[in-house]
Order: structure tokens, then sequence, then C-alpha cells
């Protein structure tokens, strides 16, 4: 027999990584390091390349984070931003459940969920430039459809006021995401195998007893990713509040961190240390709280089985 020559195709796929490479290093780890660059540094002005270390002008290299830190603006928008998330997930998370709970229920066998599905996660896939102004004329003042069907001889102006504001944020926002957590807490049920759904319902378990004892406990990553992704997009959120109401609208009721940045950048003042300072600070929020979540929420029994294979393994190499 001849002998073939094997091929090695792995360095194919290295070459076509190429490409991503390079446009990942460009477009995104290159400003990501700029930006942290720039938080210890003196640039400001509209077109201005120059800018010196902090230290080299007589400042503390940490002035434009604790300029950040100290700025009454930026605790308000922080402050918003939470609320406005916390408004908006806790409804998300729990329609999501809801729906994921009745599509994948076997016993309920429901009529039409293709069809619901797609109902479902349709607002997710309009542009928040379009859901801004849609829900921008259905609260306007004093001819929005709200006013025109509630109030219409004593119109409401929604817009100029503080909590109607943060109301209205938070509700677009659960809107147009709650049907993408519920499709991925769907494809998460979907994964889990039949058998572990048949033998609850062997044991006699009902349907709210199956949901929480068994479907919620395999579907804990999926939970995890889903609440990861909606803080980081919590936290960044900012084309909703831009676009329906604006950065001043009832003195900054609806005044995001992002917002904040992109008026410390673009809007007159032009501080780009300011704005990459917050920017970093901001990053770094994300990134703690982001570990604190994938702690709690870790797999207890197989981090037990981790530590017990690691004082196995050196155990084994003492015995050596």
């Amino acid at each position: 027999m001849r002998n073939k020559r094997l091929v090695n195709y792995a360095k194919y796929g290295y070459f076509f990584s190429i490409p991503f490479i390079l446009t990942f290093c460009i477009f995104t780890l290159y400003p990501v390091i700029y930006t942290f660059v720039l938080g210890f540094t003196d640039l400001k002005g509209a077109g201005n390349t120059e800018w010196h270390w902090l230290p080299s002008v007589g400042k503390n290299l940490f002035t434009n984070f604790t300029d950040v830190l100290t700025s009454k603006t930026f605790h308000k928008a922080f402050k918003n931003t939470w609320i406005i998330w916390i408004l908006n997930f806790i409804p998300q998370i729990g329609f999501a459940l809801l729906f994921t709970a009745w599509f994948t229920d076997r016993r309920s066998k429901v009529k039409g969920t293709g069809l619901f599905k797609i109902l479902f996660y349709m607002p997710n896939i309009i542009t928040a430039a379009s859901m801004a102004i849609l829900f921008q004329k259905l609260f306007g003042y004093p001819v929005g459809a709200v006013n025109q069907l509630f109030n219409a001889n004593q119109p409401y102006n929604f817009l100029i006021n503080e909590w109607p504001i943060k109301l209205i944020v938070a509700f677009v926002q659960f809107f147009q995401w709650y049907g993408h957590t519920m499709v991925n807490l769907i494809a998460g049920v979907i994964g889990i195998s039949p058998e572990i759904f048949e033998a609850a319902e062997i044991d006699g378990a009902n349907r709210v007893q199956t949901f929480f004892k068994v479907t919620i406990p395999c579907i804990r990553q999926i939970m995890l990713f889903v609440l990861v992704t909606s803080l980081i997009g919590g936290l960044n959120m900012f084309d909703i509040p831009q676009l329906l109401v604006g950065a001043k609208a009832a003195n900054g009721a609806a005044l995001t961190t992002n917002m904040y940045i992109r008026n410390q950048a673009f809007d007159g003042s032009y501080l780009y240390n300011r704005a990459a300072a917050a920017s970093v600070i901001l990053f770094l929020v994300i990134v703690i709280l982001s570990a604190i979540v994938f702690y709690i929420l870790r797999d207890k029994d197989e981090a037990r089985l981790k530590k017990l294979r690691k004082q196995e393994l050196r155990a084994a190499k003492k015995g050596f």
C-alpha cells in the first residue's frame, strides 16, 4: 500500500481567521486601549490631536477619574441607568419565563406557538429610532394617542415629568427585548432531555413544580447568559432615552451613563479625557458586576467536583 501523505488542515483555520483578527484589533481592541490611555491625559477640544500625560502638566494621574466620580451629573446618570434597567428587567424576565413555561409545557399542547413566538419577538427587530419615534407620538402632548384615549379633555404631558419618563423608557426597553429573552430561554429548555420531564411527570410533579424544580435549574447557564447580557445592555443604555426625550428633559430624568459620556465628549464640551475616564469607570463596573453574577450563579456541584479533582491530583503527585 502506498503511504498517503497526511494533510494538516489546522493551518488553514488560522489563515481564514486573519481577517477577523485584523478587524477586531483595528476597530475594537485599539479604540478600547486608546480610551484607557486618554483617561490619563489632558486631551480636550474638537479637532485637537495633541495630548499630554496629566503628571507632565502638574496634575494627579487620576484627576479625570476623580472629577467624574465627584460629578453630581454622573451620579444622577448612573442612578437613572440603574432605576430604568431594574424597571425594565424585572417584568422582562418575568414575562419571558411565563411564556417559556407556556410554550414548552408538553401537557398544555398550545396551538399556534410558532406564530406567537414570531409576534412576541417582532419588537426586537424594530430599530431603536423607530421605537422611540413611535412612543414619542403615542405619549405626545397635547394630541398623543394615549392622551386622546384617556384624557381627551385634560391632556397630560408625560414627557416633561420625571417618573413618567423613566417608566416610559423602561417600558420601551422591556417591550423591545422581552421577546429576545424569551427565545433564549426557550432554546435552553428545548436542549433539556425529555426523559427528565417524563421522570418528573411519573413522580407526580405538577406543571408548576416541574417548571420551578426541573426546568429552571436545568437552564441555569442560559439564565446566567440572559442576566449578564441584559446587565451589560442596561448599563450601556443610550439610543431609546436619547431619541425619545433627550438628556435635558425633566431636569435629566432620562439621562443615562452613556448619554453623560456622549455629552462630555461631543455636546459642546469636547472633554475627551473626562469622557474616556467615565467610559473606563463604566467598563470596570460592568466587569466587576458580571464577575459577581458569574460567581453567584455558578454551578456549585461542578465547582465542588473540580475542587475534588484538584485535591486528588495533588495527592497523587505527593504519592509519587
